[in-house]
């Protein structure tokens, strides 16, 4: 630093302040003495009476250091060594009490020699940078300056003797705080003047003005830090070639206010309403808060006005800025590389005159390099590598991705204040595609979020007039009213563009060669009073209309295919097409055309064109005429019935199949799905799979459905929603659904890490399944609180082996491990409250019989041993027995009598006979009121069922597995008191419930159950 700016932080008021608290004040009958006065008597920190002591300089010095900081314009040393310097100083200010050395001697040592004497006594750091060393020699040599002239006001013994000197330190002091009160210090003008105008650029750009929405309740400003959206801007760069990749083109994806990170100039593309202009808001608005450069906003549109582009000295002119800065002040930020310079809109400015804002720019740069620059424009305004030359990298804003669009919503509708309308907008826009289409930049979110709350949170009835709001706004009005002349008019436009929509529309694309719309321009030219060339208006259209684009050199398409599909249909209507729409309505391509002309078409003709729907008899094209209901506010009355009525009969759907059969019409069913309200568990329940089946072609749409049944209290339509979690994205589904969901009597199956990771954000689960390879540690991590857990389901994991990691589901009542090959040490569970244990395919069933707490078992693989009794626990109060396939090979049902309290004995697919000493152990059951039989003992085992005695206790009897060709007549006399039968088929397998219907004597009960 300067050394007068080291001298204007240490002005005599501050040091003398410091100066007389070192020192001891002149006790009464001070005079003339006959020896001189040691300083270390003088001074307040040594001797008998202390008055300060070293905590106290320390504090003295470094509030001197602070307060030196602390002032107006350029920091003296780095901020991080204040306490450093603070003691150093100290130090040196103590050294006083150690000088062998009286006042008088002080005094005609000189204020220089005596700070150099201290400095020898107490030498600072060696680690402090040369500024702050600089400081403090500066701070001690004034320190001692002032020292001085408080000696020579002591008392009359040092008056005598030194009152010349006195007066000249006296007059010393007194002419350099003159001067220096005089001097301004270097750069405080400029620093005062950014104390001013960056907080001006932070309020003046804190909000975003949305043009072209007039809407009663829509305010057209917002909060920049309420709706400001972070987007995504994507590069082309050149991979580099490796065997892996072979090199070309790579598209790279960042965020868009990090785009000045990357490059320090930025030619940044983005079609209307993509967010350019409130991103340049948030980068000045941010760079003005953090201090991380000085912005200069400047819109081209209100620079061209004034003619000539301004120099730096008249960038804040040019911008009708108040505040004036000192002379110079511009050249001398860009000078020191502290400018970030914020050009935006060099399509919303002549084509003449952007070669000569290119030249102004790069005449800029050349002359203040090291400054950040960032460049906004629409994609066609000018050439690709426009400024690549001049380094420049250049940036494109990419499209609104679903979470943005999410974002977006809930943060438009906070700041309008109305919260309440998010959630129903953002299920609409899962829901209907053509409007998730549409949204995908702020502009057109805002105009749907804006006419959604003015209507109370409901969109216009047909989505017609959001069209033409969105139409009207992008080809005139925003133009218009940011200041644009405007060279075609909305009409024109829209003829002209309705022509290239329709032309897409026959050929079946979403794109055409630039030569192809030229030549379809220029054939509607002389039809819109317009004289060519086509190649010019093509231009303008593609710069100016916000609807078409150029996503490549040589291709021309529309931002939206809604857009495409809206004018496609319009034409088609002006033009008498509908019978070719109507041709074409088995396309799925074509529904949302035909929806679009039924909002165009006159009564008359929306009925003809509907009426041609229906007359296929297709169950799509009749879901696809109960779409089109929403766009004909007028229709002949017996077609909307016709409709209607044969809509009924789809939806809701029937049965399982029904549902199906639904989801095989497509995506357009999402839209018409109803409920829950007015619908039974059963309807729910198939609206649900219906849903979760066309997740994979519109997973946002089927989502929105599913949202909505997520509180049902019926059990089969909360086991389907939580069944379906695989079908979408697994974090959002977790939040969006599943942590919605009741729990009682449903549990939750994992079967991915990132399933894991998103159950360890729930709420807890009570029930939980995981399937495939899971490490018992991967399993605890994903449930925070295990202690919750009361029933866990294992299946297909060979990374489970030691039983014992379960412990830490204290609570664990039911288990299930299927196919679980490694398992071992089911002795290790004896600890757990289990009381249900279904068990297949694991690795050993050694430990089995401590299990004492179990009332249910099931049994899926061979067991050891003779009999029951050596295998299962003994001490066991069982009440259910599932014994499955191999697992009587050795055992038989030997011993089964010992589990008395036994009431419900299944037996599964055998592959052994059972003989009558295994059915009199069954007889032996006092308590045995259900039996489940497998229909394979009945075909391939037939002796199993000649052995079987008359078994009085047995009141329910279920067959599964059943053909519909096996003979019951034999079972019929070995239940003597029985009350019902329950007959479930083989899958893939059907008979009527007739066929045994004479089976069982009269009163039993028989009911078929289909899988």
């Amino acid at each position: 630093m300067e050394p007068a700016v080291l001298g204007s932080k240490l002005a005599s008021a501050l040091v003398g302040q410091l100066v007389r608290k070192l020192f001891r004040p002149d006790g009464p009958g001070a005079g003339l003495v006959d020896r001189p006065v040691r300083l270390s008597a003088l001074v307040s920190f040594r001797g008998e009476k202390r008055t300060l002591g070293e905590k106290e300089v320390r504090a003295l010095a470094t509030g001197l250091v602070r307060a030196a900081t602390d002032s107006p314009g350029e920091a003296p040393f780095p901020a991080d060594e204040e306490t450093a310097v603070a003691d150093a100083l100290t130090r040196q200010l103590l050294a006083l009490g150690d000088l062998d050395m009286d006042d008088v001697q002080a005094v005609r040592l000189g204020h220089r020699e005596l700070a150099g004497k201290l400095r020898r006594q107490a030498p600072p750091d060696p680690g402090l940078s040369a500024d702050a060393c600089h400081f403090l020699d500066s701070a001690i040599e004034w320190s001692c300056l002032q020292i001085l002239e408080f000696f020579t006001r002591r008392s009359t013994f040092v008056a005598r003797t030194l009152v010349e000197q006195t007066r000249a330190q006296a007059e010393l002091i007194a002419r350099t705080d003159e001067l220096l009160a005089r001097t301004p210090r270097p750069g405080a003008a400029d620093r005062d003047f950014e104390r001013r105008y960056l907080p001006y650029v932070a309020d003046r750009q804190r909000h975003i003005t949305i043009y072209g929405i007039d809407l009663r309740d829509s305010p057209d400003r917002w909060p920049l830090e309420v709706a400001y959206l972070s987007l995504e801007a994507t590069t082309a760069e050149e991979s580099p070639l490796t065997e892996e990749h072979p090199g070309g083109p790579l598209t790279l994806r960042l965020r868009a206010e990090e785009a000045l990170l990357a490059h320090d100039r930025v030619l940044l593309r983005g079609d209307a309403g993509s967010g350019k202009t409130t991103l340049v808001q948030w980068l000045a608005v941010t760079a003005a808060r953090d201090g991380s450069g000085v912005p200069y906003v400047l819109p081209l549109r209100t620079l061209i006005r004034a003619g000539s582009l301004p120099s730096p000295a008249g960038f804040l002119t040019a911008v009708s800025c108040p505040l004036t800065p000192p002379e110079g002040w511009t050249e001398r930020v860009l000078t020191a590389g502290r400018g970030l310079v914020l050009v935006d809109g060099l399509d919303e400015i002549p084509a003449a005159d952007r070669h000569r804002t290119r030249d102004w720019l790069l005449s800029l740069i050349r002359a203040y390099p090291g400054n950040r620059w960032l460049l906004t424009s629409r994609p066609t305004a000018v050439r690709p590598d426009w400024l690549a030359a001049e380094g420049f990298g250049e940036l494109t804003l990419a499209p609104m991705r679903r979470p943005d669009v999410a974002t977006f919503v809930h943060r438009w509708h906070t700041a309008a204040g109305a919260p309440e309308y998010a959630t129903p907008l953002l299920d609409s826009l899962r829901t209907k595609r053509d409007l998730a289409r549409l949204a995908t930049n702020p502009l057109m979110c805002g105009l749907i979020c804006a006419l959604h709350r003015e209507r109370r949170g409901y969109l216009p009835t047909g989505r017609k007039e959001l069209y033409d709001a969105a139409l009207t706004m992008l080809l005139a009005r925003r133009d218009r009213e940011r200041g644009l002349e405007l060279e075609l008019g909305e009409e024109t436009q829209l003829e002209l563009i309705q022509r290239l929509a329709y032309a897409l529309v026959l050929s079946g694309r979403t794109e055409m060669e630039v030569e192809t719309a030229e030549s379809i321009v220029d054939r509607c030219l002389p039809a819109v009073g317009l004289r060519g060339p086509a190649t010019a208006v093509l231009h303008d259209l593609l710069l100016r209309s916000g609807l078409l684009r150029q996503p490549a050199d040589g291709v021309v398409d529309f931002v939206h295919r809604t857009f495409q599909d809206y004018l496609g249909a319009r034409y088609a209507v002006e033009e008498g097409h509908l019978d070719v729409l109507a041709g074409r309505a088995d396309d799925t391509q074509w529904e949302d055309v035909i929806r679009m002309a039924v909002a165009h078409a006159r009564p008359r003709e929306r009925a003809s064109l509907i009426r041609q729907l229906l007359a296929r008899d297709v169950p799509r094209l009749t879901l696809l005429a109960l779409a089109c209901l929403e766009h004909a506010p007028a229709l002949d009355a017996a077609v909307r019935a016709e409709v209607e009525q044969r809509a009924a009969a789809l939806i809701p759907p029937a049965s399982k199949e029904d549902a199906r059969a639904l989801a095989e019409a497509g995506p357009l069913v999402l839209e018409l799905l109803p409920g829950p309200q007015g619908l039974s568990a059963e309807q729910a329940r198939d609206v649900t799979i219906t849903a979760s089946l066309l997740a994979a072609e519109e997973p946002a749409g089927a989502l929105a459905v599913l949202r909505r049944f997520r509180e049902h209290p019926d059990i089969g339509v909360r086991r389907q929603l939580a069944g379906t979690w695989s079908r979408f994205d697994t974090a959002e589904y977790a939040s969006e659904v599943l942590d919605h969901l009741p729990r009682p009597g449903l549990y939750l199956g994992c079967e991915s890490p990132g399933q894991r990771a998103a159950l360890a954000g729930m709420r807890p689960w009570a029930g939980l399944a995981f399937i495939g390879e899971h490490a018992p540690e991967a399993i605890l991590a994903a449930v925070p609180q295990p202690s919750d857990v009361t029933l866990l389901d294992l299946r297909d994991n060979p990374l489970v082996t030691d039983l014992g990691a379960l412990l830490p589901f204290g609570s664990l009542r039911n288990l299930l491990l299927a196919r679980c090959t490694q398992a071992r040490g089911l002795d290790r569970l004896a600890e757990l409250p289990l009381t249900e244990l279904i068990c297949g395919r694991i690795d050993d069933l050694t430990g089995l019989a401590s299990l004492r707490s179990l009332r249910r078992l099931t049994l899926e693989q061979e067991l050891p041993g003779h009999s029951l009794t050596e295998v299962l626990p003994v001490d066991a109060h069982l009440t259910y027995l599932f014994l499955g396939r191999h697992t009587t090979n050795r055992t038989g049902l030997r011993g089964l009598e010992h589990w008395h309290e036994l009431v419900d004995l299944s037996i599964g697919s055998l592959t052994t006979e059972l003989t009558r000493a295994d059915w009199r152990s069954v007889a032996a059951l006092p308590q045995l009121r259900q039996l489940h039989l497998h229909a394979r003992l009945l075909r391939e085992l037939p002796d199993s069922i000649d052995h079987m005695p008359e078994l009085p206790t047995v009141k329910v009897l279920r067959l599964t597995g059943l053909l519909g060709t096996e003979d019951l007549a034999v079972l019929a006399s070995r239940f003597p008191q029985l009350h019902s039968v329950a007959l479930q088929n083989m899958p893939g397998h059907t008979f009527p419930l007739s066929r045994y219907s004479g089976v069982f004597p009269p009163g039993v009960d028989v009911r078929l159950l289909e899988r």
